[in-house]
């Protein structure tokens, strides 16, 4: 009766998202541009979001999220979690700590070999981020990078594409 009661247990639930097995922490660092998201409460009316991380000599990293609320011209809003990474992750799997002592799932389900392009994902799959070092994809790339959300398992209908100012010329 125990087996059978923890596989109905299990039943409906999804595999792991599978993390990229190695993250060169110190090239992960810097300013990531949230390209699309199945974003959070604060973050449904964001424009113009960055996610920048620094990495503290005591192996937490400082994360600051910047954002314009409601238009590319909106007030500016900031935010700064504490990330923590989890030992035996190969870098791929953080803590995110907005308020002490919750630590929000944060993982690294995939990062192009240049360090240009992420998806980070949660287990849940009640959030994900599309993050870019730039503040648009070709339309080829944002296809290939939803693609791979969908894959994890998200409704991708649920994606919010985030609103850059272009940049200078």
């Amino acid at each position: 009766m125990t087996i059978l009661a923890s596989l109905l247990g299990c039943a409906g639930t999804k595999p792991h998202i599978k993390t990229v097995q190695q993250v060169d922490i110190n090239r992960f660092m810097g300013a990531w541009y949230v390209i699309a998201a199945i974003p959070t409460a604060i973050e449904k009316e964001a424009f113009n979001a960055v996610e920048t991380y620094k990495r503290n000599g005591d192996g937490t990293i400082d994360t600051t999220f910047n954002f314009n609320q409601g238009s590319l011209t909106g007030p500016l809003k900031a935010y700064h979690p504490k990330g923590f990474v989890v030992a035996g992750t190969g870098n791929a799997v953080w803590g995110m700590q907005f308020i002490w002592p919750i630590k929000a799932e944060y993982l690294i389900a995939h990062v192009d070999d240049a360090y240009t392009q992420t998806i980070i994902a949660r287990n849940a799959r009640d959030y994900v981020w599309i993050m870019a070092r730039t503040p648009q994809l070709s339309d080829d790339a944002y296809a290939a990078l939803t693609g791979k959300v969908a894959a994890m398992g998200y409704d991708i209908s649920q994606l919010r594409k985030v609103p850059h100012n272009q940049p200078a010329k």
